[in-house]
């Protein structure tokens, strides 16, 4: 019997911070019975991919992924070749039939076996593991964190159940389930012990964390006992959706100092007929009423949001509606995407599916004007002071990277910050005043 003791693993992590977090913990499972991991594909003796298939080029760049680290089995060292996560899920059989080299398939509820399915593996078994999309996987180790060590995701629930006409999440992802918030503290405290000082919080929609579990939306709550973990400087919020946002969460903003004010609001559309094809549950007025509040309520707020251009049957003239609104509401971060038919949901059968080439321009002229609102705002914070959170340093200029709480990683901007009469180390806070603006990012220079 072979067992998975010092067996150098190759890992794979597509797709979004959600899928991340199972990966960080699969990483923690691995290294708890004694594999080694390594950034060599050719060398590893186990290669595992957890996969994405959100969308189309999403999917297309998990099957990629797949079929180009199923060469290794031929040319490397791979004893081992396991698939988990969303298009695991939702193509089993495909993957089974179609990928031979493949030696294991885990679907989106399964990946705490991970360590199990390897054992098998390499013990000359093909295994697969698709638990049903109820409940939440047994997470007792701690997590390898990928991210550098000053910033983490905490996934708060896992699945959905709003059902958007466009989206394939809950049939893959399963409805919402909260993470009990006894585990949310355990792990946002090993986080911090480990030197996390950045909590971002994650899962397909945080706004409703807790409704299944205590009867009520419990975010507020969530933040009000993250807000006293020792360690923490920032927690920042993710995947809100506006019909959700409600008083109580937005005086748990206010009141606790550790909460940045910034939001990430999906609201996808402005046109209320285009909403109503999509299943989502506001009205442009609802979103106008949410946004005023937000703003009169947390007057320094930050507000990102994402946008789909050209779904199934909108017209020019809606169209032409969704950028007046993005002129009207002026938001600090915005990124818009082209419309991509999903295998399997009501959208993709939908009539009046829009032309390729006309989804693609009228993305490109909601970003246009999303970047004249944002060079705009970023060149009227020249001369603010504000706190920034240190990323790493770009040493042939002598210039710092970091973030202001206006910017969560990898999605938005940057702020360099030139001056510093000391060496800075990443993940320290300093206090930084805007002297200009590059496009999307900002230059500053240390104050404290």
């Amino acid at each position: 019997m072979e067992a998975v003791q010092s067996h150098s693993v190759f890992f794979v992590s597509l797709g979004c911070d959600k899928n991340l977090v199972d990966s960080e913990f699969m990483l923690g499972m691995l290294r708890e019975h004694g594999c080694s991991i390594t950034n060599e594909e050719e060398k590893a003796e186990i290669i595992i991919i957890n996969t994405c298939c959100f969308i189309n080029d999403a999917k297309e760049e998990s099957i990629q992924t797949i079929l180009e680290m199923a060469e290794y089995k031929k040319s490397g060292s791979c004893k081992a070749l396991l698939v988990a996560g969303c298009l695991a899920q939702r193509y089993q059989q495909e993957i089974r039939e179609e990928i031979p080299e493949v030696d294991a398939v885990l679907g989106t509820n399964s990946y705490d076996d991970i360590v199990h399915a390897l054992e098998e593996v390499l013990n000359g078994m093909p295994y697969e593991n698709f638990h049903t999309l109820e409940g939440l996987p047994r997470l007792h180790v701690k997590r390898s964190i990928t991210t550098g060590g000053h910033y983490a995701y905490l996934k708060i629930a896992e699945g959905c159940n709003k059902h958007c006409t466009y989206c394939i999440i809950p049939s893959i992802r399963g409805s919402y389930r909260s993470v009990p918030m006894e585990e949310l503290l355990a792990q946002a405290s090993e986080l911090a012990d480990a030197g996390v000082k950045e909590l971002i919080l994650v899962a397909q929609e945080t706004t409703l964390y807790g409704i299944d579990l205590y009867g009520e939306k419990s975010l507020y709550r969530l933040l009000d006992e993250l807000n006293q973990i020792r360690g923490l400087h920032w927690i920042r919020i993710l995947y809100c959706y506006p019909e959700e946002i409600d008083d109580r969460l937005i005086d748990a903003v206010l009141r606790n100092e550790k909460v940045c004010h910034y939001l990430d609001m999906p609201i996808q559309h402005a046109n209320d007929e285009v909403l109503r094809r999509m299943g989502r549950r506001t009205t442009k007025r609802e979103l106008l009423e949410t946004v005023a509040k937000l703003r009169r309520k947390i007057p320094d707020i930050c507000l990102r949001t994402t946008l789909i251009c050209g779904f199934p049957g909108e017209t020019k003239a809606q169209h032409e509606e969704l950028l007046s609104f993005i002129d009207e509401l002026e938001f600090d971060r915005l990124g818009a995407f082209a419309y991509s038919p999903e295998e399997g949901t009501p959208a993709e059968t939908f009539p009046g599916q829009v032309a390729e080439e006309t989804k693609l321009d009228w993305q490109e002229e909601a970003m246009a004007l999303q970047q004249e609102i944002m060079f705009d705002k970023n060149a009227g914070m020249e001369g603010e002071v504000t706190w920034a959170f240190v990323e790493g340093k770009l040493p042939d200029e002598n210039v710092y990277v970091a973030r202001t709480y206006r910017d969560a990683p990898d999605i938005d901007g940057y702020v360099f910050v030139s001056g510093a009469d000391r060496e800075l180390m990443t993940g320290d806070f300093v206090k930084v005043r805007i002297t200009g603006s590059l496009e999307y990012d900002l230059t500053a220079e240390l104050v404290l």
